[in-house]
């Protein structure tokens, strides 16, 4: 059975940090890409960022370029969003999925599996 599991989020103020994990079992995760998306109360789940299979590609939100990076673990099948500067608007519960299509993918439909989510709250 596929699961994916987050953790790291929280409560910060502006131009805090945090960084997620998301811990995975129950596939080959080095066969799969993975993805970290959000959603904020009322509004649709948005892409965040993508890494592909070996880690060696890797695609982000224009509103976290520069601020947010994603790595990867295959190792401990394990992906991380370090987040700098946090924003405000950064708040969201912060979602990873997992593709069996190699590439650092931006659509949610491209997504086999997805975690239960885990929320960040941003403050001024």
């Amino acid at each position: 059975q596929v699961q994916l599991v987050e953790s790291g989020g929280g409560l910060v103020q502006a131009g805090g940090s945090l960084r997620l994990s998301c811990a995975a079992s129950g596939y080959t995760f080095g066969y799969y890409a993975m993805g970290w998306f959000r959603q904020a109360p009322g509004k649709e789940r948005e892409f965040v960022a993508a890494i592909n299979w070996s880690g060696s590609s890797t695609n982000y939100a224009d509103s976290v370029k520069g601020r947010f990076t994603m790595s990867r673990d295959n190792a401990k099948k394990t992906v991380y969003l370090q987040m700098n500067s946090l924003k405000p608007e950064d708040t969201a519960v912060y979602f990873c999925a997992a593709s069996a299509i190699d590439g650092a993918l931006k659509g949610v439909k491209e997504y086999n599996y997805w975690g239960q989510g885990t929320q960040v709250t941003v403050t001024l």
